[in-house]
């Protein structure tokens, strides 16, 4: 089965990151980039069954995607989580990524789409506003990225569900 690494930055966010982790059981690795945090972040973090790496100063988020075990990554923020409707579609995508993989090996190998995008929500004091769909999931042979983000791809295939994004304590 394709197998995928979630790529997650902190700094401080211990009141946030076990909220996140929790949402991320599709992922097969869990990858936390710690940046000084001085709280509880990187015990929290690996109490989840995160690998935890010590932030280099001046190397750019997206290089740390070379340190994951799987070519899949996704890509998200320590305040976010994965609904479970995202979730579930993270499982099928897998599944359906697998069985997509197994008959490319039996016909001739086609290019393999590389970006996956997500409906992001963002939590306001009024409720929840809709920011668009954001290319989160990417195959790390076919794209690099300096940013905490790949870049939005308008080509990307959009998952049902959503990313949650929700305010800082």
């Amino acid at each position: 089965m394709v197998k995928i690494t979630a790529l997650v930055h902190t700094h401080n966010d211990a009141a946030r990151i076990g909220r996140a982790l929790e949402s991320l059981r599709a992922c097969d690795e869990v990858l936390v980039v710690d940046h000084a945090s001085t709280d509880n972040t990187v015990k929290l973090a690996r109490d989840h069954g995160a690998v935890v790496k010590e932030g280099v100063p001046g190397v750019s988020p997206g290089v740390y995607a070379m340190d994951a075990d799987h070519d899949w990554i996704l890509c998200m923020l320590p305040t976010e989580a994965v609904s479970e409707g995202l979730e579930a579609s993270l499982f099928e995508w897998k599944e359906r990524r697998e069985e997509t993989s197994a008959q490319a090996e039996k016909d001739k190998p086609e290019p393999e789409a590389c970006s996956v995008a997500f409906q992001v929500r963002e939590e306001t004091g009024n409720g929840w506003r809709e920011l668009g769909a954001h290319t989160r999931l990417v195959n790390r042979k076919g794209i690099n990225w300096s940013g905490h983000f790949p870049p939005d791809d308008a080509n990307a295939e959009i998952l049902p569900g959503h990313l949650l994004r929700f305010h800082k304590p």
